[in-house]
């Protein structure tokens, strides 16, 4: 059988982009190298276009929202609990410290105002700074009006706090420690960085993105199930890829495990942009080859399971007692070792109880169940954890690393050097932690 398309991946944004083609009137294959999907990256933001464009609804998409939506253990007994609803967290806030409470409403809606504007940039395509195109230049000024509608304060907001580290950020509000440290943690999630690092205050929005004001937790779903229920494309599974090309030009694909040839004229891959692009690029593109080799994907989190006798109440149990919890746990990853006091949250989620540990650089694992066991006070036998390798996004979020320049600057259009081949993974813009928004993007720029 003829395709006029492969997708590579059977993850939210390589079926997103392989829906899109196909509703567009293209015959679509999707390769995957494993048998199940893995529910971690269906952590965060999917967009109402791609549930509405795709008929996610229909296909029986659901997006948890718990409430409430993170519990932390406060060093003299007893917990913070914090809301869905402003109001009940400040009153949760407020008997740890009634500035902060009194703080907490208006910080809420400034974050949300921020994340807005970047919801704005993560629908669409990254501004081409090059370009002299009068539609693409309207297009970057209307971004920029949108951005000046939202008030001084919102351009004045921007300019200050994407540069900034999330522990300068924090400390401008709050005084409390465990309040600081919950939401920290959410500024360095998947970095191999520290609260005290640049940058991480953009970290902290981008992950705000798409929730409601005052959750400052990704949104969890089945998105990538649903999606795989939605007719018009053929998914085949137990398929490891691999990119043909000829001439600098796309051909199509190669099955390692049966050695089959799957011949089309547009391949689209979700998977890292390394991993896709270095066996191709290296002799033809040996500058582009060089700066995808530069990307900066570590693995610093290990992701795994807890085995309880009861669900636990809680649906996230953080453990970040402080911005200086973080940054000291921070400190042993920079050196090359797993963290002896790590941040932990646990998820409670679809009838299991998941962990993530974070830092954990690759091959410092040892110890690391003893280590979480002790910390959440269970046998070690409870808990089962696996090293990620490299970063979930496929490139960590930092300020280098995103719109115009992810995944490296001059290639952020999904476009790559070999004529007929695209990427639409988490490596491409909007990065990570949004599913299918990176997919639709570059679907849009194929089509």
């Amino acid at each position: 059988m003829k395709y006029d398309a492969i997708v590579i991946g059977a993850g939210a944004n390589g079926l997103a982009t392989a829906h899109y083609l196909a509703r567009a009137g293209k015959r679509v294959l999707v390769v995957e190298q494993h048998q199940t999907a893995d529910p971690s990256a269906d952590i965060g933001w999917v967009p109402e276009a791609v549930i509405r464009d795709l008929g996610l609804t229909g296909a029986g998409l659901r997006i948890e929202t718990p409430d409430p939506w993170i519990t932390a253990p406060l060093p003299a007994g007893g917990t913070l609990e914090l809301s869905r609803d402003i109001g009940r967290s400040s009153e949760a806030i407020r008997r740890i410290s009634p500035g902060d409470a009194a703080k907490w409403p208006d910080f809420c809606q400034r974050m949300r105002t921020l994340a807005s504007v970047l919801e704005r940039l993560y629908l669409v395509p990254p501004p081409d700074i090059e370009s002299t195109d009068a539609r693409e230049l309207a297009r970057i000024a209307g971004l920029g009006l949108y951005v000046r509608r939202r008030g001084k304060q919102t351009v004045i907001d921007l300019a200050r706090i994407l540069p900034m580290s999330i522990a300068e950020l924090l400390d401008d509000w709050f005084e409390s420690d465990v309040l600081k440290g919950l939401l920290g943690a959410l500024g360095i999630w998947h970095l191999k960085q520290g609260p005290r690092s640049g940058g991480t205050a953009f970290n902290f929005l981008h992950h705000h993105a798409g929730s409601a004001a005052g959750v400052f937790r990704p949104a969890r779903s089945n998105v990538t199930q649903a999606l795989s229920k939605v007719s018009g494309v053929e998914i085949r599974r137990g398929a490891r890829a691999t990119v043909l090309a000829k001439n600098g030009k796309a051909t199509g694909v190669v099955l390692e495990t049966s050695g089959e040839t799957i011949e089309a004229p547009l391949v689209v891959s979700s998977a890292p942009p390394r991993a896709t692009l270095q066996p191709l690029a290296i002799e033809l593109y040996p500058d582009f080859a060089r700066a995808v080799g530069n990307i900066r994907a570590r693995g610093v989190v290990a992701r795994g399971t807890l085995t309880l006798e009861q669900s636990p109440e809680y649906s996230t149990f953080c453990i970040a007692p402080s911005l200086d919890y973080l940054e000291r746990a921070y400190d042993d990853a920079k050196y090359g070792k797993d963290s002896s006091a790590p941040y932990v949250e646990v998820q409670r989620t679809d009838g299991r109880v998941e962990v993530h540990v974070q830092f954990v650089p690759p091959g410092t694992h040892d110890g690391l169940a003893d280590r979480v066991a002790q910390i959440l006070k269970v046998r070690s036998n409870q808990v089962a954890l696996q090293p990620v390798e490299e970063s979930l996004y496929h490139g960590e979020l930092t300020l280098d690393q995103i719109l115009f320049m992810r995944p490296v600057p001059g290639w952020s259009r999904y476009r790559t050097p070999i004529d007929g081949l695209y990427l639409c993974g988490s490596g491409t813009h909007p990065g990570g932690g949004i599913p299918g928004a990176a997919g639709r993007n570059a679907a849009r720029e194929i089509l």
